[in-house]
């Protein structure tokens, strides 16, 4: 084996355990994040929620799974927002009048923060739109799901409510 061949595959070795160590995992802390809050115009942090349930939920305008989503999140936080659960919704758009546009259809009463560099996107290895994650009240990820149909409210709603009777 040369010199080069060795040395290349030390580097693949390498790259492909240091992904492995950086993917997000059901069971696994979510990482921490401070980004700015559209509403408040003032900097949000996963651990300003820490004792609650949060649906973490990555979104762009020009998703229309989005579309489907927003509405049925917006009912649900309405139903449990009392009882300790919070919907973080991150934009992905690069112009906010794109997602200024998305929100006068389909108005949001819960928090919105904006990653339009997709920093945050990346570091939760977001692949696909919307992509959410379920965090229970320790900041662990519970739950992981991709995409969105209108039958998936009915199972993210039975987990959110299974982990706001979890004591923390």
């Amino acid at each position: 084996m040369s010199y080069l061949y060795k040395k290349l595959v030390t580097v693949c070795l390498l790259l492909s355990l240091s992904f492995s160590v950086l993917a997000l995992e059901v069971g696994k802390p979510a990482p921490e994040f401070s980004l700015p809050n559209v509403a408040t115009k003032t900097a949000s942090s996963l651990s300003d929620y820490r004792g609650q349930v949060i649906y973490l939920d990555f979104w762009a305008s020009w998703c229309p799974p989005c579309r489907t989503s927003f509405p049925l999140l917006e009912a649900l936080y309405e139903k449990h927002h009392t009882a300790g659960f919070k919907i973080v919704a991150i934009n992905m758009d690069e112009e906010p009048e794109a997602m200024e546009r998305f929100l006068k259809l389909y108005p949001a009463s819960f928090d919105i923060l904006r990653d339009p560099e997709g920093e945050w996107a990346d570091k939760y290895s977001v692949e696909a739109m919307p992509t959410s994650f379920i965090i229970d009240k320790k900041g662990v990820i519970r739950h992981i799901h991709s995409g969105f149909s209108k039958s998936d409210i009915d199972e993210i709603e039975k987990k959110v409510i299974e982990l706001l009777a979890e004591s923390l």
